[in-house]
């Protein structure tokens, strides 16, 4: 789309006489009003090749091609190879995530998808939502986005922060990580397995310690304690035999 966009705003800025090439591989204008616009952009004389461009060089072959770039490509859809020459070549690549996502990631406790951008609580119900309270996604940060797009979750996210701010008080959900100080050996294996950075060592005691307004209950800790000393408040081995007990005596 946005290289729709360049041919458009060439065609305004430099007049409707100039000469415009479009290579690509496949169209599919997805937005409210987007096939509109690639008909419009058609309209105004854009010429769309449907192929690869192989090679851009500035090696002329004749005088008429002195001080101009050579675009080498394909047209697949006459199966012919093209040679044209231009005053200027706009390439339009692929966005990409930041290099340091997963240490933002995990600075804000939340979570970075296989393609590198950080991604939501849930596609559909919490879509700017993380699972660190009061951290929202919007734009280009959670993957590849378009103006309107970006604006709606600008909105959305802003919502959400006002809505938190407006309460005056923080909830903590009932389940959460604890350890119990008397179990604990301190050999600190929880903090570095603690998504949320909500475990920090009490050198003093020699023992880890949960920051509750920090931990999500996600249960890292507590299946990888060697000691037994981290559990799940409310979700205890205890309690999640009874409900078992409670399933199979109704069946």
């Amino acid at each position: 789309m946005y290289a729709l966009k360049f041919a458009h705003l060439i065609k305004d800025k430099c007049g409707h006489e100039t000469q415009i090439y479009n290579f690509y591989i496949d169209m599919r204008c997805f937005g409210k009003g987007y096939e509109e616009f690639y008909h419009r952009v058609q309209s105004e004389g854009v010429r769309m090749i449907r192929g690869k461009a192989v090679e851009v060089t500035d090696k002329a072959e004749s005088p008429d091609e002195e001080g101009l770039l050579m675009v080498r490509a394909e047209d697949s859809l006459t199966a012919t190879m093209l040679r044209i020459p231009v005053e200027m070549v706009v390439l339009c690549t692929a966005m990409e995530p930041r290099a340091d996502a997963i240490e933002v990631a995990r600075t804000f406790g939340i979570s970075v998808g296989q393609d590198g951008f950080f991604t939501e609580e849930h596609p559909k119900l919490e879509p700017v939502s993380t699972p660190t309270s009061g951290v929202f996604l919007a734009g280009s940060c959670q993957g590849p986005k378009d103006i309107p797009d970006s604006v709606a979750q600008a909105k959305a996210a802003s919502s959400e922060a006002q809505a938190l701010s407006t309460l005056g008080k923080v909830t903590v959900a009932p389940m959460i990580s604890s350890i119990d100080v008397d179990v604990c050996i301190g050999c600190q294996v929880c903090i570095g397995l603690c998504p949320y950075t909500a475990i920090e060592f009490d050198a003093f005691r020699n023992i880890s310690v949960v920051n509750e307004a920090l931990c999500k209950g996600c249960g890292s800790c507590a299946a990888h304690c060697p000691s037994g000393a981290a559990k799940i408040r409310h979700f205890t081995d205890k309690q999640i035999f009874a409900e078992i007990d409670g399933i199979m005596a109704s069946m």
